[in-house]
């Protein structure tokens, strides 16, 4: 009996499969979901620049508590205040980026969001790698979020309101000022008349939210939402989160383990510099497909090796494991440049104003769910599927494939408010939902 208890607390596949772990890591997605509920009114009401001082506050309340947690219960009402300022962040900073970019730079321009999350995934494994053999080491690694959450409020207190939340809000001059100013030219009467026309619009609509549900806005709703489940069923999540689960099961050591995540991490923010540069010269589908073919190739051949050669209770062969890490790098840098940041992009720039926070908010917590999903149920999933779980994600990724050929169209150099004429209109697809209502 004690050798079978061995043996099951030491499979490849289940030696994970902790509910406390699985709980501590997805507590963060729960409090983003109903936090981004709460973001999408102030940025409403109040504007994007208070919602996002919001988040960085939220940030620094969580990073102090999980630094001086004494037990498992401060650990998650950390984890939850960062779980608000993710909520916060995610919903008011791509639609901030989105407002206040030129149309012809807003996909590079909204991508350095993302680039900066995997420059901080990055200093966070980096900074693990260092502080794991150290006494208390843990608490140096989740309190350095405090560093990056000051940087949020210095920066949030010095940037100006977007001109389009400005209007919105009655202060047209204000508007107009900070119009000229982000453009730097005195000419803006174009782009202010079509903000000011959308803001108009827009306040014929008492309930953003009952509106979202009207015939003419599902092309919207429908394509950012779906862009979430995509994004989360990549299998990314499983990737990146538990890089360190992966490396130690096809038989690296802890530290080594840490340092591949380190690898993984450097090949996440060159990748995602690829769609800063790419974006807007080749588009946004160009780049969704070619991933789409990429991650399916890597992702497949991963399986296949795992349900080869990775039986319950042994190490992989040396060169099998690295021929993982590599393929798990092809299978990052095609996420990167693609279904990560622009999940995040499209759904900011395709609504128009009167259901544009009602509709980020549904994309945010939409991925907030299903990031929840994944990170809940990923190691019991690896448990009981082993390298099927692989396959799983990979016949996803073939649906996401086809999403992106037939049914998404391309939004690149549009501007944010002409959305509707210029592309869901003309979409073969989506125009049909445009005809009936007359809008």
């Amino acid at each position: 009996n004690d050798i079978k208890k061995h043996t099951i607390k030491e499979d490849n596949y289940c030696k994970y499969d902790n509910e406390y772990l699985q709980l501590f890591t997805s507590s963060l997605y729960l409090a983003a979901i109903v936090s981004s509920f709460g973001a999408s009114l102030t940025s409403k009401k109040f504007g994007r620049k208070i919602t996002i001082q919001a988040a960085s506050v939220f940030f620094v309340l969580g990073a102090i508590l999980n630094t001086a947690a004494n037990d498992i219960a401060m650990l998650i009402v950390g984890r939850l205040l960062l779980g608000a300022g993710v909520g916060f962040g995610n919903q008011a900073v791509p639609l901030f980026i989105s407002e206040i970019a030129p149309a012809r730079y807003r996909g590079g321009l909204n991508i350095c969001f993302q680039l900066l999350i995997t420059i901080g995934i990055l200093c966070a494994n980096v900074i693990n790698y260092g502080t794991s053999n150290m006494h208390n080491g843990w608490r140096i690694s989740l309190g350095g979020a405090a560093v990056p959450a000051l940087i949020l409020l210095i920066g949030s207190l010095l940037i100006s309101e977007t001109p389009t939340s400005l209007i919105e809000r009655g202060q047209k001059e204000k508007g107009l000022e900070v119009l000229r100013q982000i453009r730097g030219v005195d000419n803006v009467e174009k782009e202010y008349e079509a903000i000011l026309h959308a803001t108009e619009m827009a306040s014929q609509v008492n309930n953003s939210f009952k509106n979202l549900i009207q015939r003419s806005n599902r092309p919207q709703l429908v394509t950012s939402s779906i862009l979430q489940v995509f994004q989360q069923f990549t299998g990314i999540n499983v990737i990146m989160f538990y890089a360190p689960v992966l490396f130690q099961t096809i038989g690296f050591g802890s530290d080594a383990a840490l340092l591949s995540a380190v690898v993984t991490g450097s090949v996440n923010v060159l990748s995602t510099l690829v769609a800063n540069f790419t974006v807007d010269r080749f588009g946004r589908r160009f780049l969704l497909i070619e991933a789409a073919i990429q991650m399916l190739i890597a992702q497949t051949i991963v399986g296949i090796i795992l349900a080869k050669y990775l039986k319950a209770s042994n190490s992989m062969p040396d060169n099998y494991a690295l021929a993982v890490v590599i393929l798990i790098c092809v299978f990052v840098s095609g996420f990167a440049w693609s279904w990560g940041p622009l999940g995040w992009l499209i759904p900011s720039e395709i609504f128009p104003l009167e259901t544009r926070n009602a509709g980020f908010f549904v994309a945010v917590s939409t991925n907030m769910l299903f990031t929840f999903l994944i990170a809940q149920a990923f190691l019991t999933m690896l448990c009981h599927m082993r390298a099927g779980i692989f396959f799983f994600f990979a016949a996803w990724i073939i649906v996401m494939f086809l999403y992106a050929v037939f049914f998404l169209p391309e939004t690149k150099g549009v501007p944010i408010d002409e959305m509707n004429e210029r592309v869901w209109k003309k979409h073969w697809f989506w125009k049909r939902f445009f005809d009936q209502d007359g809008k």
